[in-house]
C-alpha cells in the first residue's frame, strides 16, 4: 500500500520577502567587514618619509641640461666655475615670494642699487676719439647787478682809512715773506782769512783816521774816557746799511760820537768779489775806545 504526501496549497515567494532577504544579507556582509578590519594609527620605528627637494637658483639658462643633478625653479646650466661637485645654493633668500613662472627671481636687486637705464649706461661706457659734431664754447658774461647805494663823504673817507689799512698789512707781509740777504759778521777765525783781513784794515785805518779828525771836544775838556761795542753793516757797494750800539759805555757824549764818526765815513770801499761770493750785508762789530791823551782806536771783539 503506498501513499504520496502532495501539498494541499503551494508556497508563493513575494517581492517583499527577497527585499527582506537582500536587507539580511547586506547588513550582515557590513556587520562582518566593519568588525573584522581594526586600524593601528602608530607609525613604525624605522618609517622613512619620502621628501622632494627645490634648489632656488640665481641664474637661468635657456637649454635645459641632459642630465640633470638638482630639481630647481628654473633650468640652469655650466652656472659656476668650480671644477668639483658641490651643492647649489641661493646667495640671498627672497625677501617675498614672486609669482613669475620659468625665471629665476634675482635676489641681489633687493639689497643693490637701483639698476643704471641702458640708453645711460652705453653713453658713459662708449667713447670716441674725435666727437662728430663741434660746438665751439663761447664764454658768457654776464653782468653781476650793481645796486644803487648813495654813498656819503664820511663814509668814503671811512674806506679809504680801511684800505690805506688793508695795504699797509699787505706790504707788511710781502716784506717778511723775502727773501732774506746773506749776512757774515768779521770776528774771530774769519777776520784773518784773506779777503777780509785786507778790507779790513782799510776800513779800520778811515774810521780811526776820521774818528780822531773828530774826536769829541766836550770829553777832552771833561776827561771823560770809555769803551763802547758797535756793529756796523755795509752794503756791497759800500754804502752804510746799519749802525747800532751793542753795548754802551756809559757816557752819552761819546757813544753818539762813535755813531757820528761812522756816518762821516761812510761811504766805504764797495766789497770786494771774494766777499759777495757768500756775502750780501758785511758785518763789522768792534770795541771802540776813547782815551783823552791816545785819541781813538778799535780793536776787534
Amino acid at each position: 500500500m503506498s501513499s504520496t504526501l502532495a501539498p494541499s496549497h503551494p508556497v508563493r515567494i513575494t517581492t517583499t520577502d527577497r527585499l527582506s532577504l537582500t536587507v539580511f544579507l547586506a547588513l550582515a556582509f557590513h556587520a562582518i567587514v566593519i568588525l573584522g578590519v581594526t586600524f593601528n594609527l602608530t607609525p613604525p620605528e624605522n618609517a622613512t618619509l619620502s621628501t622632494m627637494e627645490v634648489t632656488l637658483v640665481s641664474n637661468r639658462s635657456e637649454e635645459a641640461p641632459e642630465e640633470a643633478e638638482y630639481l630647481a625653479q628654473a633650468n640652469q646650466l655650466g652656472g659656476g666655475d668650480r671644477r668639483e661637485k658641490v651643492r647649489d645654493s641661493s646667495p640671498f633668500s627672497n625677501p617675498s615670494p614672486t609669482h613669475e613662472q620659468g625665471i629665476a627671481p634675482d635676489s641681489r636687486r633687493a639689497l643693490a642699487l637701483p639698476p643704471m637705464p641702458k640708453k645711460q649706461a652705453q653713453q658713459e661706457i662708449l667713447t670716441a676719439r674725435e666727437a662728430p659734431e663741434k660746438i665751439d664754447s663761447k664764454p658768457q658774461h654776464i653782468p653781476l647787478p650793481v645796486p644803487e647805494e648813495k654813498v656819503t663823504a664820511a663814509q668814503l673817507f671811512e674806506r679809504s682809512q680801511e684800505l690805506a689799512h688793508i695795504s699797509a698789512k699787505i706790504e707788511q707781509i710781502r716784506k717778511s715773506f723775502a727773501i732774506s740777504p746773506r749776512q757774515t759778521y768779521v770776528r774771530g777765525a774769519n777776520a784773518k782769512e784773506y779777503r777780509f783781513a785786507s778790507y779790513m784794515d782799510a776800513w779800520r785805518t778811515k774810521v780811526e783816521r776820521i774818528g780822531n779828525l773828530n774826536y769829541p771836544q766836550e770829553a777832552v775838556r771833561k776827561g771823560i774816557n770809555g769803551s763802547l761795542l758797535l756793529d756796523v753793516a755795509i752794503n756791497p757797494d759800500g754804502s752804510l746799511h746799519s749802525v747800532k750800539l751793542l753795548r754802551s759805555s756809559g757816557h752819552k757824549i761819546l757813544d753818539d760820537a762813535a755813531i757820528r764818526i761812522v756816518r762821516l765815513a761812510s761811504p766805504f770801499p764797495p766789497l770786494s768779489d771774494e766777499i759777495l761770493k757768500d756775502t750780501d750785508i758785511l758785518h763789522i762789530p768792534r770795541v771802540w775806545h776813547f782815551r783823552s791823551g791816545r785819541g781813538l782806536t778799535t780793536e776787534m771783539r
